[in-house]
């Protein structure tokens, strides 16, 4: 049993990476490297075999496999939440039973795709995942999954054990509208790293992100300067990520990228599984020299990995 509730699981949390060695084998020893790593950050809590962690590219016996390597390291510094999201509900389930085992504060899915299933399907989805498992669930909306309606999240939300939205899509002028629909103890969570900024200053109770797996202490800053009412470095700070997040998108192989860098600032971070393509030798420098000239273009100190790369490769 998780020592968080649902209400801990708040601020700056990481959607992991899961690290695979180059072979695409899962690591579990060089996970618990990654997840210290991340831990040294002050990060808030951590969000496991998500679509950044390469959930989809997973056997459920690896996903299960990484999250009790993460609890064995993570469990009692700060709450985890274990997506569990899969085409079908029964195999949906069985995750969702194996991650309260392991010990997770919540668990998270997203709705399920390919057939462009219907309202009520969906809603039977979470529904069924919902009551066959007594730990609170995290819906998410995102568009590479499918965006659910702001009517079909308050529906949900109805449901015992739903107790927050992972707000992935773009459209965030309606994040203040969910909270005025659902009860205020819903947790809403701000999805879209461009938008970190604007989601907490609309009152998100989290941000989960991609590349804080890349620049934790970036969107660490990001969340403190605008709690802090320090807009203006906020928004200075905002501008370089999505710079920066853009840059990497354009490759096509974001979650490639983001191990590159990593790998680059001699972080083990492993290598994307296929059809991802890895960044090697080269190609994996170039990526960190282009990274470093547009952080100093943007004027972007007192990170971590850029601090790393720009020694290697600055001017």
């Amino acid at each position: 049993m998780s020592k968080f509730t649902i209400k801990d699981f708040k601020g700056v949390i990481p959607a992991a990476i899961s690290v695979f060695d180059i072979n695409e084998e899962l690591d579990l020893d060089a996970t618990k490297e990654f997840i210290d790593f991340l831990l040294s950050f002050d990060i808030n809590g951590l969000y496991l075999t998500g679509s950044t962690g390469e959930g989809f590219l997973m056997k459920s016996e690896e996903r299960i496999a990484e999250v009790e390597a993460v609890m064995e390291v993570a469990g009692d510094k700060v709450p985890v939440v274990v997506h569990v999201g899969n085409i079908g509900t029964k195999r949906t389930i069985e995750l969702a039973k194996c991650a309260k085992d392991a010990g997770a504060t919540a668990i998270s899915s997203v709705p399920p795709f390919y057939w462009a299933f219907n309202s009520k399907q969906i809603f039977n989805y979470y529904k069924d995942i919902a009551e066959a498992v007594d730990i609170p669930m995290i819906i998410y909306n995102v568009p590479l999954a499918g965006l659910m309606s702001e009517e079909m999240i308050v529906e949900l939300s109805k449901i015992d054990n739903i107790q927050g939205v992972k707000y992935t899509s773009t459209d965030i002028f309606e994040i203040p509208v969910i909270r005025d629909d659902i009860d205020k103890d819903f947790m809403i969570y701000g999805g879209a790293d461009e938008l970190a900024s604007s989601n907490v200053l609309l009152g998100v109770d989290g941000i989960v992100g991609s590349f804080y797996n890349l620049f934790p202490d970036l969107f660490i800053q990001i969340y403190k300067n605008v709690k802090e009412g320090n807009v203006e470095k906020a928004y200075k700070l905002q501008r370089s990520a999505v710079v920066l997040i853009t840059h990497i998108v354009r490759t096509g192989n974001m979650v490639a990228g983001i191990k590159a860098l990593l790998r680059e600032a001699g972080v083990n971070a492993g290598y994307a599984r296929r059809p991802f393509i890895n960044f090697y030798g080269e190609d994996q420098k170039i990526l960190a020299k282009e990274v470093v000239e547009l952080a100093d273009k943007y004027e972007l100190e007192d990170i971590k990995v850029i601090d790393i790369l720009r020694k290697k490769f600055g001017k």
